[in-house]
Parts: C-alpha cells; sequence; structure tokens
C-alpha cells in the first residue's frame, strides 16, 4: 500500500448488478480508487495499475464464452505479483471451493451475501495490519 494514497481496489465479477453494488458500497463507506472489471482477462490486463487489494469473483462465466474462470484469473495475477492480496468472492457456500481457494494462494474467501461487504471491509483492514507489521518486522530484522 502507497502511504500517503488512496487504497486501490480491483473489483472483479461478471455479474453486472453486483459488481455495481460492491464498488458503491465501497466508495459510500470508504475512502478506496476502485477499478472494476467484468473479466479475469481485464484484471489482469491492468495489474500494471498497481491494485493494493484484488476482490475477485470465483465463477466469472457470466459474460464471456470460454472465459478465464476466478482460480484461472487468480493463479495470473499471482504470477504477476505474488504479493498482491486477492480475496475470492463466490455464491457457493462450499468448504471444498474455498480450500481450491487457498491452495490458489488467495488471502481469504467470502460468500456472496448481504454480509459480504462487511467482512470484505474486515479483511482488507486485516490485509494492511499484517503488511504493517510485515514492515515493522523487516525493518526491525535490518537492524539486527
Amino acid at each position: 500500500m502507497k502511504n500517503d494514497t488512496k487504497i486501490k481496489i480491483f473489483l472483479v465479477d461478471d455479474d453486472a448488478l453486483f459488481l455495481k453494488s460492491l464498488e458503491i458500497e465501497f466508495l459510500e463507506n470508504a475512502d478506496f480508487t476502485i477499478e472494476t472489471y467484468p473479466t479475469g482477462e481485464l484484471c489482469v490486463a491492468n495489474l500494471s495499475n498497481t491494485p493494493d487489494v484484488v476482490i475477485l469473483d470465483y465463477q466469472l462465466d457470466g459474460i464471456v464464452e470460454n472465459a478465464m474462470n476466478g482460480l484461472e484469473t487468480l493463479d495470473k495475477i499471482k504470477g504477476f505479483n505474488p504479493n498482491i492480496p486477492v480475496v475470492m468472492l463466490s455464491s457457493q457456500d462450499k468448504i471444498e471451493v474455498a480450500i481450491n481457494c487457498m491452495h490458489h494462494k488467495a488471502f481469504d474467501y467470502v460468500v456472496k451475501s448481504e454480509t459480504a461487504f462487511v467482512r470484505l471491509q474486515k479483511i482488507i483492514t486485516t490485509i494492511f495490519k499484517y503488511q504493517k507489521m510485515e514492515k515493522e518486522l523487516s525493518w526491525y530484522m535490518d537492524r539486527m
């Protein structure tokens, strides 16, 4: 995260209504910069815009036939920069799906529901607390 700029979040979901409602929630409730993408391909093509966090739909199959799914997109993001935290979103409330996402190095997994936005806010806060602790530890270790 950049110290004197807003947190940049990429929202990636092929459900236009859900994507817009999530964007509105983030913009109304916190000081973020938001970029939205309806496909994984568009998200990956714009990774040079340096997102601080990517919130990524698991399915991503509603707009473009043969589009990358969420796991394929997650793998491409991690291949581009393994330090970008990615939170997976899905309407599937199956533990196997969540575990699979974690095996692909997702930071967390959130089921789409009326509480999804609150969970996402908490997860983003956790991500930046964790990153701050890592930086402080690194600074401390460099001085030893």
